[in-house]
């Protein structure tokens, strides 16, 4: 098996130091402009006289393409390489991310939502498979919780940008909606210029690293792929009919229900516990919460890798967000919320890392090209279902409450879910393949 020698260790420093800003800023831009509409709500339905509930399906109506298109993208990228495939989504969904200035009407708002959907699909897992091409499982808890830096960053300083640019109201002739989605929209387009000139496929492609450094390293991750074909699915038919990869797709759908069920009404629910509308104070104030998630996901994921149980951190931080969430609109306090807000944040964010070493520890070659969309795409369902369900319960039981307190029971079932890991062997498969490599 493979040694951790200070060869290997010094080589995946390196590559951490090289990949991980670039990946980490193309995340909080994809982040940003998927979940930028909801700093949009208020100005965005007084401009064009859409209603909530139409706000609601057009901005979940996203993960539909999404969902669609993620297998398809993430197989090709495995043929074509990261360099191409990642330079292509950026630039696509940033063009269309700016275009959303120009929806004035449901219709114009469903059909951008949806293109900007397909042109993302295969970002995230791509990035996810990426990680594997360059980090063997022991350092991939880590590699993968630095990556998730890009949500809470997102809006550490995307909350603010867009809080200003949403102040920029009438300068040109726009509204600052309009000003916002342009502006951001533009970032990302320029950064998938820049992907296609700064990435690698593979080690083998990287002029940065030695000879010995690219051996060293693709020896460890060919001996991790010789682990995961023993025991896992070995092509994308066999994956992406696997029962443990569906598990994990419904474990990963809750997931996102929690996270987008807070994300797109999160500035909303911040300016009504301070009493004034969505803009630059908000913004700041709503960057509060992903600081605390920023902090989470640096440690959270590091004691994941140090104890090698990923199954009891993902299953107790899933608890932890339940009740952030729920605490949230049960404490009557503007400060208890806050604080509550900033457990459910740190929560549902510092679980995904450690969530996705469970299917990477299982899946290998093109299985993982198969399986880690298919998780993906299937779990992206909960981005659309969330709101739709959120808006659902608070008209049904005529409570602004209803909806996340809803949240936080789907959330309790995720936990119950990961811990049931243990009962199909699917923790202690993925926590074994780990450790093997890592001997």
């Amino acid at each position: 098996m493979v040694a951790q020698t200070p060869t290997l260790l010094s080589t995946i420093s390196k590559v951490t130091k090289r990949l991980l800003p670039f990946l980490l800023l193309m995340y909080i831009l994809a982040f940003l402009d998927r979940a930028n509409v909801g700093f949009a709500k208020a100005a965005f339905q007084a401009d064009t006289g859409i209603s909530n509930a139409a706000f609601a399906f057009g901005a979940s109506i996203f993960f539909l393409g999404y969902a669609l298109f993620e297998v398809p993208s993430n197989l090709i990228m495995h043929r074509v390489g990261a360099k191409i495939w990642m330079a292509r989504i950026m630039v696509t969904w940033g063009l269309i991310s700016a275009a959303m200035m120009f929806a004035h009407n449901e219709t114009t708002f469903y059909i951008l939502r949806v293109l900007l959907g397909i042109a993302e699909a295969g970002f995230f897992p791509g990035v996810i498979l990426y990680l594997t091409y360059w980090f063997p499982s022991f350092a991939r808890g880590r590699a993968m919780g630095l990556f998730y830096f890009g949500a809470p960053l997102a809006f550490i300083f995307g909350s603010p940008l867009s809080g200003l640019l949403l102040e920029f109201q009438g300068v040109g002739g726009l509204h600052g909606w309009q000003w916002m989605f342009l502006v951001e929209g533009l970032l990302a387009s320029v950064v998938g210029v820049w992907a296609y000139f700064y990435l690698d496929n593979k080690p083998a492609d990287a002029k940065w690293l030695t000879a010995q450094e690219k051996t060293v390293l693709q020896d460890a991750l060919n001996a991790e792929d010789t682990v995961k074909q023993s025991h896992g699915p070995r092509g994308t038919l066999a994956a992406l009919k696997s029962g443990r990869v569906l598990y994990f797709s419904l474990i990963y759908f809750i997931i996102q229900m929690s996270v987008y069920g807070v994300v797109f009404y999160l500035p909303t629910q911040v300016a009504g516990l301070l009493g004034t509308k969505v803009g630059l104070t908000v913004g700041i104030v709503t960057a509060i919460p992903w600081v605390c998630a920023m902090v989470a996901t640096y440690y959270l994921p590091r004691l994941s890798d140090q104890t090698g149980e990923r199954r009891l951190f993902a299953g107790g931080i899933l608890v932890v967000c339940a009740a952030g969430i729920a605490a949230s609109v049960a404490s009557g306090s503007p400060l208890l919320s806050m604080i509550a807000l900033c457990f459910a944040a740190a929560g549902f964010i510092s679980v995904q890392p450690i969530f996705w070493t469970l299917p990477t520890g299982y899946l290998g070659g093109v299985a993982a090209a198969g399986g880690i969309a298919l998780i993906n795409s299937l779990g992206s369902l909960g981005g659309f279902v969330a709101p739709n369900v959120k808006n659902w319960a608070e008209a049904t039981f005529a409570s602004t409450s209803a909806g996340l307190y809803l949240l936080a029971c789907t959330t309790l079932i995720g936990a119950i879910l990961v811990f049931a890991l243990a009962a199909i062997g699917v923790g202690r498969e993925a926590r074994s393949g780990a450790a093997a490599t890592s001997r």
